[in-house]
């Protein structure tokens, strides 16, 4: 008994000694976890991410705390280099709604940018957009405007994403906005990083080390508090982690510490999982962000999409003679502008200001602005000149080219009699009359008198948003977009800013100037005489704008004269060249300064748009017939087609196309219609005409794609083709890529028209399909009586026409005539309806397969668009069963 009790007390005292020792582990552990993993949940100034002493340390130097064991388990990985030629230059961006304020922020970024982009609603649940297209990326950048509807998708869809951006070196762009539902502290779902938020920051900095850098410079401190206090700071100690901005804590102002540094927004470097991303830890209301963001675009797309550092900018102080008494320079004013054009001159190469003048108003101001400007002139020399009408008249309001020729002449005289150079090559109309909307007879004048061959304006294509601002080459003139820089006529004194002078300097430092700057290859600011007397917020302006540029940006500024200005210009984006005409009437700016002898009444309301050889013409004639439809004028080179939306009549102008229709009459029964058949399958075509034709009607006619491409060799072979009478119909459509050119080309216009769905869906971008008939070929030819009812109902003709009385067929044409009266008709000539051999075989079998997937495609397109399918494309997909 001694003994089992002494076993027994043994047995207990080593049951509480490894008790003990088991409760000092525990405790131990507890305590690491409480003051060390929990630590670093809590925001800075609480522990967490920290630089005590301004720019002494980088972010790992404060990264104390152990990993969180999800991020131990998972393997360190190597972000895959982005591979561009696998990708389209298309940004995937995931907005909130259609409204959200984030969201069209960032979209606003991609367009100026010029970046190419697509949105879709954010899914919780449910599909992602098709990310690939035959082993093909379709995006090379996805934007998130909420992270967390990234981090939150549905396994599925997270799993199919990351995927893709693996797989392709994809990165991904994410902003986090808290809300008061937001946690303070919260680790990211499925990440090594945590979320610290609702914090107010202030004293902002940029990160030096930070490899997406490339506009932005790593070498100031932006003082005083962040806007809102909603911030989120971002926090991990795993190496894929970088900051890229750094902010302080707003509450340790008061007590004048300098506080531990935060990360605003961060870098992944793809080490976690292969994907690259960057966060930021609020939305675009903050000026650095935006900054930022175009960084971070370029580096995830591999410069892909991405901006030069070069920066052209050139400030054209218009109507330097026209002003009121009191608004005018005088002698140090004058004196003032040419000391600073040579002290930026010192940051901007070449920098030199543009003056406008109007010869009529020079010493039209007090005997102190006289002086002035005699100074001004007698410094000619050192400026750059460029002439606006003699008496500042608007241009569009003169229709006689020889008046507007006889202003400038006076101009001209006033110049050289004055010493000022005449030879710049560039002008600028009063109010941008006629520059766009074109009044062909300001450009003719212009070049007769002055040799002028650029010119600018902030009409085109309209003046908002001005970051839609282009340039076009028309009739031998550059057109360069001009910007606004928030000085206008009224401007004057700094203190009676419009909204305070804290508005101009925001403007400056970071707001819309700095933006048109940064996301602008070439600027030219619209600024006026009154912006460089009294306060010279004009010199305040530019003088302030160039500092912030250097001490923010690593962007090159530099000044070239207008005429190498506008060939840089076109080098840089060459797509511009062709302008794009709209209707002058949808823009009511555009309709004021319109010549008011033109009218939009005299464009057409319908287009018939081919293809070719599916009996467009017949069509047209049956149209002629209606008492309210008007056709245009024939064209001697193009018979009853005018061919302007497609080729080189376009860059005639609209005035041209305008000449091919009357004058409306009074009443409101004209309806205006042109043909032109090769419309349908031009790559250009439509979105021409919507511009300028956003309302028309549009008629296409599908036959049959196999009888199409045959009756159009069979013309050709009618016109002496020489192609076509060497090679067999067989022979045509079947050569291969080592043919001769002429016999491709032959090939092409046989066979591409017939793409039917391809050619649709263009149009259907740029019109909706309640605007859009397609007509049944074959219907036309045997009962054009049910069609052209069909047709007078799509284009809500009251004054209906009983074509049923005025058709009749004509058994030797083979084809249906007018009827007129005494019985007679009248019919088309003899090319329409040549009866032709029949198909070979093999060209049947041969076309029957080739368009088969296309007819398919056309068959859902006409679904969607809730139009019946042709009968012949009926047969044709039985026949493919």
């Amino acid at each position: 008994e001694t003994l089992w009790m002494k076993v027994h007390f043994h047995f207990l005292t080593t049951s509480l000694l490894l008790l003990f020792i088991f409760c000092m582990v525990s405790v131990l552990i507890s305590a690491y976890f409480l003051y060390g993993v929990k630590r670093e949940l809590e925001p800075a100034g609480v522990g967490g991410v920290g630089v005590p002493e301004e720019g002494t340390a980088d972010w790992e130097d404060s990264r104390a705390t152990p990993s969180p064991p999800s991020a131990r388990v998972l393997p360190a990985r190597t972000a895959k280099p982005a591979d561009m030629s696998r990708t389209d230059p298309v940004v995937l961006v995931f907005v909130e709604s259609l409204y959200s304020q984030l969201g069209q922020d960032i979209v606003a970024i991609l367009e100026s940018g010029r970046f190419r982009y697509q949105t879709e609603i954010a899914p919780g649940k449910g599909d992602m957009p098709t990310l690939t297209d035959k082993n093909r990326g379709r995006f090379t950048l996805v934007i998130y405007e909420n992270i967390l509807k990234y981090v939150n998708l549905d396994a599925w869809n997270r799993e199919l994403l990351d995927k893709y951006c693996v797989e392709y070196g994809v990165g991904i762009i994410g902003f986090f906005k808290a809300n008061e539902n937001s946690l303070q502290s919260a680790q990211l779902k499925g990440f090594p990083l945590f979320l610290h938020s609702n914090l107010g920051l202030r004293d902002c900095s940029v990160n030096p080390k930070s490899p997406l850098l490339l506009i932005t410079k790593a070498r100031e401190v932006e003082h005083g508090p962040l806007p809102g206090d909603d911030w989120t700071v971002f926090q991990s100690n795993h190496t894929t982690y970088e900051p890229v901005l750094l902010a302080r804590g707003r509450s340790t102002e008061a007590s004048g510490a300098p506080g531990l540094l935060h990360a605003a927004v961060v870098q992944d470097l793809g080490l976690h999982d292969g994907i690259q991303r960057v966060l930021f830890g609020n939305n675009l209301n903050f000026w650095l962000h935006k900054l930022v963001l175009v960084d971070a675009v370029s580096f995830l797309t591999g410069k892909r999409l991405s901006l030069t550092l070069e920066r052209y900018i050139l400030v054209d102080i218009d109507d330097i003679f026209v002003g009121k008494e009191g608004t005018r320079m005088k002698v140090s004013d004058v004196k003032a502008l040419l000391e600073t054009q040579n002290e930026l001159r010192t940051h901007v190469p070449n920098f030199t200001f543009n003056l406008g003048f109007s010869g009529k108003f020079f010493h039209a101001g007090t005997d102190e602005e006289d002086l002035g400007d005699d100074l001004l002139l007698s410094y000619s020399k050192e400026f750059w000149w460029f002439p606006h009408m003699w008496s500042h008249m608007q241009p569009h309001l003169f229709h006689n080219q020889s008046v507007l020729a006889e202003q400038m002449l006076l101009n001209r005289k006033f110049a050289e009699e004055h010493g000022i150079p005449t030879n710049m090559g560039y002008a600028v109309a009063p109010h941008h009359s006629g520059v766009y909307p074109i009044h062909l007879q300001l450009y003719e004048a212009w070049k007769k008198v002055w040799g002028i061959k650029v010119t600018s304006t902030e009409e085109y294509p309209h003046l908002k948003p001005a970051r839609f601002r282009r340039g076009f080459i028309h009739s031998g003139l550059s057109v360069l977009p001009r910007q606004t820089c928030g000085l206008f006529t009224h401007t004057i004194f700094y203190n009676e800013y419009p909204g305070g002078s804290k508005e101009l300097d925001k403007l400056i430092n970071g707001g819309e100037l700095f933006l048109t700057v940064l996301l602008n290859p070439i600027s030219i600011f619209m600024t006026h005489l009154s912006n460089y007397g009294n306060d010279r917020l004009g010199l305040y302006t530019f003088k302030n704008l160039v500092k912030f540029i250097q001490m923010w940006t690593n962007l090159k500024l530099q000044t070239l004269p207008p005429v190498q200005l506008a060939q840089r210009y076109f080098q840089i984006f060459p797509e511009e060249r062709d302008p794009i005409w709209q209707d002058p009437c949808e823009d009511k700016r555009h309709k004021d300064i319109w010549s008011k002898e033109k009218t939009c009444d005299r464009f057409p309301k319908l287009l018939i748009i081919g293809p070719q050889k599916t009996g467009t013409t017949a069509l047209y004639l049956f149209l002629g017939m209606h008492p309210d439809l008007t056709s245009n004028y024939p064209s001697k080179e193009t018979f009853e087609e005018i061919q302007f939306f497609n080729g080189r009549n376009y860059h005639k102008g609209i005035d041209w196309y305008m000449e091919y229709f009357p004058l409306p009459s009074n009443t409101s029964s004209d309806f205006y219609f042109e043909k032109s058949a090769n419309y349908f399958d031009s790559e250009v075509a439509a979105r021409r005409a919507a511009a300028l034709l956003p309302k028309a009607k549009i008629i296409t006619i599908l036959i049959n794609p196999a009888d199409r491409a045959y009756s159009w060799y069979q013309h050709q072979r009618a016109h002496d083709d020489p192609v076509a009478q060497k090679y067999t119909f067989h022979d045509v459509i079947t050569a291969g890529r080592d043919t001769p050119i002429k016999l491709r080309v032959l090939q092409s216009r046989c066979l591409v028209p017939g793409l039917y769905a391809t050619h649709l869906q263009r149009w259907l971008t740029h019109y909706h399909p309640s605007q859009i008939l397609v007509l049944d070929g074959q219907m036309l030819r045997t009962e054009p009586a049910l069609v052209m009812d069909k047709i007078q109902k799509f284009l809500g003709l009251t004054n209906t026409l009983n074509y049923h009385k005025i058709l009749t067929f004509d058994p030797k044409k083979g084809f249906w005539c007018q009827l007129l009266d005494g019985g007679k008709t009248k019919c088309l000539g003899k090319s329409k309806g040549r009866r032709y051999p029949d198909m070979d075989v093999d060209s049947q079998i041969f076309l029957r397969e080739y368009y088969h997937e296309h007819n398919i495609e056309l068959s859902k397109l006409l679904y969607k668009m809730g139009q019946p399918l042709p009968s012949w494309l009926r047969e044709e997909l039985l026949h493919s069963r």
